[in-house]
């Protein structure tokens, strides 16, 4: 006997599109909002959007968004692991520390406007290869 309407799939397996959760839309916007201000923040409002982020990602109903909440987790991970690598460069004198943390700032800037210009146009992040 045929159920009247189609089994459930499971959340990973779903093909939800993009705009399928517009508070789930809302939110990640907002953690790109978070991330992009950090620079006028000290990092703070990064603490934020990354706890969100980390809180988030089990809960996601899409690749679309995996890719998105990846994107923004390795940015600023990866980012952390720079900004301490080379901490010891404002030992040795100002400016090295200076233009090394400026360096890494910019490239930090340039992830979270290039991953929110994706996110805006519907399109995924890249996911590195395994």
């Amino acid at each position: 006997m045929n159920a009247p309407w189609p089994a459930p799939t499971p959340l990973a397996h779903r093909a939800a599109g993009p705009a399928a959760d517009s508070g789930l839309r809302n939110l990640t916007h907002l953690t790109y909002a978070l991330h992009t201000l950090s620079w006028f923040s000290a990092g703070l409002l990064s603490v934020v959007a990354i706890v969100i982020n980390v809180v988030k990602r089990d809960s996601l109903p899409s690749a679309f968004y995996v890719s998105h909440f990846r994107w923004q987790a390795r940015s600023f991970w990866f980012t952390l692991l720079w900004l301490a690598l080379t901490a010891p460069l404002w030992l040795l004198f100002v400016f090295p520390g200076y233009v090394a943390w400026f360096v890494i700032g910019m490239w930090y800037l340039y992830r979270f406007v290039r991953g929110w210009w994706a996110f805006a146009e519907n399109r995924p992040m890249p996911v590195p290869a395994a």
